[in-house]
């Protein structure tokens, strides 16, 4: 779980602040067209940064910071889902930015799920 949590703070640490710095270079990168007003883009790189220091708080004690890991599963499934509906359902964003959400998001599920799972079963072995 450590290393997971560990993992997840400098993915979203290193995500975040090249989003922050350089705006449109994951447009650039896929052939998408660059984003009309980028410092909303930059603010999402800095959100993703946050949930990188709440990643980082979290290793080192994630049965205790629970609600951390699930506030970063919360976003990485709800990421997603916001992309389906602005993507396939209202047909306003590009399909290629799905590809941010393989890193972002879906590979996250199950090493949170799982950190989530095992949080709550020492809470149960700790009783009331």
């Amino acid at each position: 779980m450590f290393w997971t949590l560990i993992l997840a703070a400098a993915y979203n640490l290193l995500w975040g602040a090249g989003v922050v710095l350089l705006p449109n270079a994951g447009f650039d990168l896929m052939g998408m067209q660059r984003p009309l007003y980028p410092a909303i883009w930059q603010c999402v790189g800095m959100i993703v940064g946050v949930y990188g220091i709440g990643h980082a708080i979290a290793a080192y004690d994630p049965a205790r910071h629970w609600p951390i890991v699930l506030v970063g599963l919360l976003g990485k499934v709800f990421g997603p889902i916001g992309f389906v509906w602005q993507a396939v359902i209202l047909d306003a964003l590009p399909l290629q930015f799905g590809w941010f959400l393989i890193g972002n998001d879906l590979i996250w599920w199950v090493p949170f799920g799982l950190i989530l799972l095992d949080a709550r079963r020492q809470s149960v072995a700790a009783g009331p």
